[in-house]
């Protein structure tokens, strides 16, 4: 990889780690206050509608922003042509899913989610003023403006929740802090985006890209759809308390998982769109990114699950238990996901949205399948086999690309097994010396730093270059 390249990605990962990272802290602190706050029926009140704003939220996005990163040079009117188009979608959806909130109510037998969901739903209406300033951050690996929109929008939005939760609002405050999010975060796209829109439209370079953004906007909305289909499934067929337990270990690992997929998403696509051309560098591109991710995935996900009933009653209560059984479990899974997301960006910078597409759904459709068969068995059982084939999905998302760049399976395996039969071992052992040790929040403080010990120490020993290389990286930034 050329020194220029090189020193992009790295600053690129750089800055989306410390995005992640301090999301998830500032996450982590609001989510604390939050559940101690709340009880499990508001959050499974808000888990309800979260997949119809997600849906909406694509169908305004219509998968322009991949697409727009996936040109070379993109235009000015490409990006007016975008953002004219994000606009009138995102009011048409927004006015079609105000007339079905009642629908929307009958299906869950929640009548309080009529007025909730048109109130949340108003987040994806300011999104929709966003998008063109996003994708030109995004194309531009502007990784440190995105950071600070976010953090700020984080910051803004959590302190916003927290209060109105403070003052008996219960479920509303919820939603009220995704919406200061969305628009915190528009405002500040405007300010740090160099690209301003023009009143002429021409419509003709979204309808171009819509040809190959298409497939992306199918692709989202399924996987909007799985990644929601418990969330979904529970809220009808079981209570809302029901819905809320496990909507908050939903939550809390993908907060865990977000530490690295917000890393590799903010600079695997235009990253590997830079090196398209040159098949054994993007090869070597996508094996750094892939030995990246799980170096720090697996100690990070199996780590939490490691301390995930400790942390869970800790930090917001005993109330909360059977959410900490639950995250235990998708924790697992949540370890392939970053992985997932490198191997779905090659697909997507080689214009393969297509296999993209086809793939998403073909998960969605077994897990929906499956979810509901299993259904009489219980929420443990379904969310065991939910994660299962989450896992199974990242061999799917290889065998997608293997032929693209040449990725063999023993490639894969050399690049990923080592770090997750380390951090399993560590975290097996973790467990097993400590399980003596008492009370709660001692526990808590031993397992992790003898884990993260441990880790590092197998890792320093082995003598494994992604860490010498991340160490030097942040040695010269020092």
């Amino acid at each position: 990889m050329s020194e220029t390249l090189k020193h992009k990605t790295a600053k690129g990962l750089l800055w989306g780690g410390v995005n992640s990272g301090m999301q998830q802290l500032l996450g982590l602190v609001f989510g604390i206050a939050l559940g101690r706050l709340l009880n499990p029926g508001d959050y499974g009140l808000v888990a309800m509608i979260a997949v119809f704003s997600l849906v909406a939220n694509e169908l305004q996005n219509s998968g322009f922003k991949v697409a727009l990163a996936n040109l070379r040079e993109p235009r000015a009117e490409d990006y007016n042509s975008v953002f004219w188009t994000n606009v009138l979608i995102g009011a048409a959806v927004y006015v079609v899913l105000f007339a079905c909130a009642p629908l929307i109510a009958a299906y869950y037998h929640e009548p309080r989610l009529t007025a909730l969901a048109r109130y949340a739903f108003l987040g994806f209406v300011f999104a929709s003023w966003g998008t063109a300033q996003s994708a030109y951050l995004f194309k531009n690996l502007r990784a440190r403006q995105q950071a600070k929109a976010a953090l700020t929008a984080t910051v803004v939005a959590g302190a916003v929740g927290v209060a109105m939760a403070a003052m008996g609002y219960g479920y509303w405050s919820l939603a009220t802090q995704t919406n200061v999010y969305i628009l915190v975060c528009t405002l500040l796209y405007w300010h740090y985006s160099d690209w301003r829109p023009r009143l002429g439209v021409d419509f003709g370079p979204a309808r171009r890209m819509f040809r190959f953004s298409c497939k992306l906007l199918v692709s989202s909305v399924v996987m909007d759809v799985n990644n929601n289909l418990l969330n979904i499934l529970l809220g009808r067929f079981y209570t809302a308390r029901d819905a809320g337990n496990y909507n908050q270990a939903w939550q809390w690992n993908y907060k865990a998982s977000y530490l690295v997929q917000g890393m590799m998403a903010q600079v695997a696509q235009p990253v590997l769109v830079d090196v398209q051309d040159e098949r054994e560098r993007q090869l070597r591109v996508l094996r750094k990114m892939m030995r990246f991710a799980a170096f720090v995935a697996f100690p990070l996900l199996l780590g939490f699950a490691l301390v995930a009933k400790e942390f869970i009653v800790l930090a917001i209560g005993a109330k909360w238990l059977e959410s900490a059984r639950l995250l235990q479990v998708l924790c697992v899974g949540g370890a392939f996901a970053p992985l997932s997301v490198v191997l779905y960006n090659l697909l997507l910078s080689k214009g393969k949205s297509n296999a993209y597409m086809w793939a998403n759904i073909a998960l969605c459709v077994c897990q929906l399948v499956l979810m509901t068969l299993l259904r009489p068995y219980g929420i443990r059982t379904m969310v065991v086999v939910f994660t299962a084939v989450g896992i199974v999905w990242f061999f799917v998302w290889w065998a997608c690309v293997r032929s693209l760049v040449g990725y063999r399976i023993g490639m894969l395996l050399s690049d990923v097994l080592p770090f997750a039969l380390a951090a399993t071992a560590v975290m097996l052992f973790t467990g097993w010396a400590t399980a003596t040790v008492s009370p709660l929040w001692l526990l808590l403080v031993v397992r992790v730093a003898l884990a993260a010990v441990l880790y590092v120490g197998i890792m320093w020993i082995a003598r494994v270059q992604i860490l010498k290389e991340c160490l030097k990286f942040l040695k010269l930034k020092s």
